[in-house]
């Protein structure tokens, strides 16, 4: 198990659409380990095979507070069936896009179908931040951001902002 680098704004590859995973195998296993320590590392609640340069449609997330009871989750292949009609606002940060935060509007709740690591098809409801962070994680498999839900204003000033500092090779 490793800690991956984790792939910033304004790099290309987070507008990859994510392929299908396929057979789980011991590397679809593995990316899977990598990403919940990549993302407990970062420290963040969610994150994408995309988000550490891995086309496949992987996301792993734990909304838990508390370090010492962990609650990971990993959804192969997710995908939303169904979402309510009741709309919920929630500030969102995204370890792509490190220190910038934005108040998106999402459903309040979602339906995922997913595969589990032994491959079995799941499905579960989610509401709050479980059901934010989901549809923000399955928007990434997709080659949609974040700040893709913010005014265009907003959006544009968060991408000149990120280039500018790739640019001079720093961090935003």
């Amino acid at each position: 198990m490793a800690i991956r680098p984790l792939v910033i704004l304004p790099d290309a590859r987070l507008r990859l659409p994510s392929e299908p995973v396929g057979p789980v195998t011991d590397e679809i296993r593995t990316l899977a380990q990598d990403m919940l320590e990549t993302m407990y590392d970062a420290p963040g609640v969610g994150l994408a095979a995309i988000q550490i340069g891995v086309t496949k449609r992987v996301v792993t997330i734990d909304t838990s507070k508390d370090e010492n009871a962990r609650e990971p989750r990993i959804f192969l292949d997710p995908e939303i069936v169904w979402a309510s009609e009741e709309k919920r606002v929630y500030d969102e940060g995204c370890l792509s896009i490190p220190e910038f935060y934005g108040e998106v509007e999402r459903p309040d709740r979602v339906r995922v179908r997913f595969r589990d690591l032994e491959g079995r098809e799941q499905e579960i409801e989610a509401d709050g931040l479980l059901s934010t962070c989901i549809q923000h994680e399955i928007d990434h498999l997709n080659g949609v951001l974040f700040i893709d839900h913010l005014s265009k204003l907003k959006r544009d000033r968060v991408v000149k902002k990120f280039a500018k500092a790739a640019k001079r090779g720093e961090a935003a």
